[in-house]
């Protein structure tokens, strides 16, 4: 039985994700959690519904040409087969094999379009590994999926949600018993801190 998530998204996140306003490689992440996570999920229904209500009284505004036909085209698509089982999120895209890219670690590739060095991958770490000490020159958000971790910040089963970014830095250890796999939406890169992380920074594929 999955324990409960005690680790979401921000209210600002969630915000962003109802209006559309996410690149699509932190919408993937946090679709991810939203697939496991009820609450969330309700909370989105809200923002969609307060956005829905904001547009009701936004000012008229002229369409552009072609766009009624364009919608209606989209509603005949997705009517076409209304039996099919719900998408998943992971669904839409590619996975690349599993690769070595440190001791216990193996990364897949995740096929989202990568735009403003922002890429998406599945992290796989065996039982017990200790990840470095690092930091990020970007944001790096996580979703897991299998397994645990657990830092400074607290310890992270399925379907929990790990917001960071270039302030925090990290230095994770996995859950005893099973690996941990998680999907994260990276932009630019890691950084190791230590002096020894320093030194095999070339070796560490992240």
């Amino acid at each position: 039985m999955m324990k409960s998530i005690t680790h979401h998204p921000s209210d600002e996140t969630l915000a962003a994700f109802a209006s559309g306003t996410l690149d699509e490689a932190r919408s993937l992440v946090v679709s991810m959690h939203l697939s496991m996570c009820s609450c969330c999920s309700g909370n989105v229904v809200t923002y969609e519904a307060i956005g829905g209500a904001l547009l009701e009284r936004a000012p008229l505004a002229s369409l552009a040409p072609g766009a009624l036909q364009n919608v209606l085209c989209l509603i005949d698509n997705t009517s076409e087969a209304p039996d099919s089982a719900p998408e998943e999120p992971l669904d839409r895209y590619e996975l690349g094999p599993w690769r070595w890219v440190g001791p216990g670690l193996r990364q897949r590739s995740v096929s989202v379009p990568e735009v403003a060095d922002i890429k998406v991958f599945m992290l796989k770490a065996a039982p017990g590994t200790k990840l470095p000490h690092h930091r990020h020159s970007g944001y790096e958000w996580t979703c897991v999926l299998e397994g645990s971790f657990e830092h400074q910040f607290g310890r992270y089963g399925p379907g929990d949600f790990d917001e960071a970014d270039e302030t925090m830095d990290h230095k994770p250890t996995v859950g005893e018993g099973a690996p941990c796999i998680c999907i994260v939406a990276l932009q630019g890169s890691i950084k190791l801190q230590s002096r020894l992380g320093r030194l095999i920074q070339p070796l560490f594929r992240l």
